[in-house]
């Protein structure tokens, strides 16, 4: 699998941007957050990598940091939540404000993130608790 990868930022839009490693252009999806942390195009850039292989697509998420990541597959492991809403959620709080509206039982703060509705709030805090 890929852990990280170091490159040139080549282009970032809304949900995704591409990394060029040894002239090799990698698509990677990221958090709004992360798009807006990212340095300006031409610039060196490192992601840490999290890879999903099915059946019809590989997909790269990139982070920052690895407890972005981590927080990334944590939040997956809840039931309604796939990778979109994952990184929208990411893209809306940071691992403090998340930590600390899961500590809080704070479903108006998770219900902030794009996808995110009342039920799944609540289903949020209360499984990762």
């Amino acid at each position: 699998m890929i852990g990280k990868l170091k490159g040139i930022v080549e282009t970032v839009d809304d949900e995704e941007l591409i990394l060029d490693v040894g002239g090799v252009g990698y698509v990677v999806s990221a958090s709004a957050r992360t798009l807006r942390a990212l340095p300006p195009a031409g610039q060196a850039a490192t992601l840490h990598i999290e890879a999903q292989v099915r059946e019809d697509a590989i997909r790269l998420f990139g982070f920052l940091t690895t407890a972005e990541r981590d927080w990334f597959r944590l939040l997956q492991s809840v039931q309604g939540v796939g990778a979109k809403v994952a990184l929208g959620i990411l893209g809306a709080l940071s691992g403090e404000a998340l930590s600390a509206a899961i500590a809080r039982q704070d479903k108006a703060m998770m219900a902030r993130a794009p996808g995110v509705g009342p039920k799944l709030a609540a289903r949020l805090v209360l499984e990762l608790k």
